[in-house]
């Protein structure tokens, strides 16, 4: 039992350091069960021991002992006072015989008579005289036994000694006695023998078996005590090896499915819902639980099928969704509750110059400050779909307009966060803004331009009629004719540029290198203004081949050279930096790997400090005494046709660069497209056709 407890246990611990399903509960209910059966089994060795060795003192008490010895006593002293009595009765009876020995020397049966009378007297249950050769001369009446039994010679040679011989019989029923007896001649024995009660001789034997047994435990009593002991032990571990047994097979019956269910469970935990547990067992309980974990697993397997049918909806959905809103040119961005951005489509990205995926994780209020406000109004009234007008400066250091709409979205009185959607309508105000001042210039001009011929002819008419029959004062006549007729062309070349810019031609392009063109246009600045220095810079090692209308490229490039003339004229008129001349550097680079920049640096005034730099290029926005605001406008409506921009101030990006220097006023720079080789250039009717489209 001991082996195949064993077995099994360095079975048990083997599988618990594998750490298999079940083994810490198999060694538990193992503990358990051998705590169990060890309390008890300890608890009553202990107790039986002590209960032994009390119980066992008690026989070995001081009275038991003393009834013990005082019994056999009393047995030996009962046997000893028959002894002395029938020495007495024999010594007497032989004294008696011995006086009469010689009238009883011839005659047998006097002697005969005289044995009979002694043992009746003395109570002689037999009695015999013999001599040395073992020839009887006289006995008593029944004396058969005495004639039987042979007396040992060495009883004889006690006799002959003159002691008085006691003995027992063979069957220890009677008391004997041998003495010899001296007047009857030589070798002659007198042997008697008187009964004994039975009953009484049987008692003083066991009363003396029964002091030798005692005397014989008690001298055993402490090996007894170990037996005893070991006795109860070994039957304590009895108990407990079997109860362990029976502990291992009722854990492995119970760990069993529990260890079935946990792989099971792994199982499911894989993915794998399919699994079950066998629902047939010995115990009612797992049956049930068995059942209980296969119904679960058979929902948690449908409830899984129509997870991923919906899923799979979902996700068609969510494909959907995101093909819609990849393909909206505005900005959509999901706004949680804190204020994270959750959703964001590429054309948020590319509106807000970052790059794709960059807006998700981040905090709305980070990526565009400007739109907290708005956000604050929309949570105010979730009701309603907030909107507004902000403006915000892109990474590439822009300055652009965009319409945002923010609506809350609510699943019932709880706030779930915000989608705010938002358009760049910067180019549609300014596009709209252009519309209805070339309106307004065409107006302007058409009612303008028909008085002007009639005023100037007028004038001239009056001056070449009239002038010699003014005899008072001719010259103010004059001079007020020539005023007249100086305004009049003013006026007609305002009204030109109000009809270049309410109809700017279509541009004819043509592919050529940019850098030879503003060099070319830079020469006659260079004639017309000797005190301005001016400076052509050009990145080296690569070319700057562009498609552009030449006559419109030059008249773009004249608005910002005459502007920064007018700027350094300006400074110089106000005094300030006097000492400084004029110098206005002209930079031609690439931007990035398709675009190319000519930036225009001067050092006259610089920008208004307080203008935003995006509404000077707008119409009719100027801060010079004479300007009509125009010409960064017409320069801005040339680069739009030509699928470039035009940039006012210096961007960081810009400032970088090795070839830019800060002169401190004011820098403007036209941004062209590379042309591509293998593009074909558009025509002006092709160009027509897609702003008609």
């Amino acid at each position: 039992l001991v082996v195949l407890v064993s077995r099994r246990l360095v079975a048990l611990w083997s599988g618990r350091k594998r750490g298999l399903a079940g083994s810490h509960m198999h060694v538990r209910l193992v503990y358990t069960f051998s705590i169990l059966a060890a309390a008890p089994a300890i608890i009553m060795t202990v107790f039986s021991a002590f209960f032994f060795h009390f119980g066992v003192q008690t026989w070995f008490s001081e009275r038991v002992s003393t009834a013990i010895n005082d019994s056999q006593a009393v047995a030996e002293a009962y046997l000893e006072e028959h002894k002395q009595v029938i020495r007495a009765d024999t010594l007497a009876m032989a004294n008696d015989i011995d006086r009469q020995a010689s009238f009883f020397l011839e005659n047998d049966e006097a002697l005969e008579k005289l044995i009979r009378t002694q043992s009746l007297l003395r109570n002689f249950s037999e009695a015999i005289i013999f001599d040395k050769r073992g020839r009887v001369l006289a006995r008593s009446g029944l004396t058969f036994s005495l004639e039987f039994e042979s007396v040992p010679d060495l009883l004889i040679q006690r006799a002959e000694a003159g002691e008085v011989v006691i003995t027992t019989g063979s069957n220890d029923d009677r008391v004997r006695a041998l003495l010899k007896l001296n007047n009857l001649g030589r070798g002659t024995f007198l042997y008697v023998g008187r009964a004994v009660d039975a009953k009484v001789l049987s008692h003083v034997t066991a009363t003396r078996q029964a002091s030798k047994d005692y005397a014989s435990l008690q001298s055993r009593y402490s090996d007894l005590q170990i037996i005893v002991v070991m006795i109860f032990v070994l039957v304590g571990l009895l108990l407990m090896m079997i109860a362990i047994w029976l502990g291992l097979v009722l854990a492995r019956q119970m760990v069993s499915p529990i260890s079935t269910l946990i792989k099971t469970a792994d199982r499911v935990r894989g993915g794998d819902f399919s699994a079950r547990v066998p629902d047939e067992g010995k115990l009612e309980e797992f049956t049930y639980l068995a059942k209980a974990f296969n119904r679960m697993t058979e929902q948690i397997q449908e409830q899984q099928t129509e997870l991923i049918e919906a899923n799979r909806q979902l996700d068609h959905r969510r494909r959907f969704t995101e093909t819609v809103l990849e393909g909206v040119l505005s900005g959509v961005v999901g706004i949680n509750s804190s204020g994270m951005i959750s959703l964001a489509n590429s054309s948020s990205c590319k509106l807000l110059g970052l790059e794709e995926g960059a807006l998700v994780g981040s905090k709305i209020t980070a990526i565009l400050p400007e739109v907290s406000d708005l956000l604050d109004q929309a949570h105010k009234r979730p009701d309603k779909i907030t909107q507004g007008e902000i403006p915000v400066q892109t990474a590439e250091g822009r300055k652009r307009i965009y319409l945002v709409r923010i609506a809350v979205e609510m699943i019932g009185d709880e706030d779930k966060g915000a989608v705010m959607t938002f358009d760049d309508i910067t180019e549609l105000q300014s596009a709209q803004r252009k519309a209805a001042w070339s309106d307004v210039a065409r107006r302007i001009a058409h009612e303008i331009k028909n008085p002007l011929t009639p005023i100037q002819l007028s004038a001239e008419r009056l001056n070449r009629k009239y002038l010699k029959q003014i005899e008072e004062e001719p010259e103010t006549f004059s001079q007020c004719i020539e005023t007249i007729i100086k305004h009049v062309g003013d006026i007609g070349r305002m009204v030109d540029e109000f009809s270049s810019f309410a109809r700017m031609p279509d541009p004819v392009m043509q592919s050529a290198d940019l850098y030879d063109h503003v060099k070319d246009t830079l020469f006659l600045h260079q004639q017309a203004h000797p005190e301005v220095k001016f400076n052509l810079i050009r990145e080296e090692g690569q070319g700057f081949a562009c498609e552009f209308d030449p006559q419109q490229m030059r008249q773009a490039l004249n608005n910002l050279l005459q502007n920064a003339v007018d700027s350094i004229e300006m400074r110089l008129e106000k005094g300030k930096r006097k000492k400084e001349a004029g110098q206005i550097d002209i930079l031609v680079q690439h931007y990035g790997d398709d675009e190319v920049v000519v930036a225009v640096t001067d050092n006259g005034l610089g920008l208004p400090k307080n203008e935003n730099p995006v509404h000077l290029s707008e119409p009719y926005v100027t801060h010079k005494v004479k300007g009509t605001g125009l010409g960064l406008a017409i320069v801005k409506k040339i680069m739009e046709d030509h699928n470039g921009s035009l940039m006012v101030g210096a961007p960081e990006w810009l400032q970088k660069s090795a070839h830019w220097k800060d002169l401190k006023g004011a820098t403007v720079a036209l941004i062209f497209p590379l042309h591509d080789a293998g593009a074909q250039p558009v025509q002006a009717e092709d160009k027509k056709q897609k702003k008609s489209a």
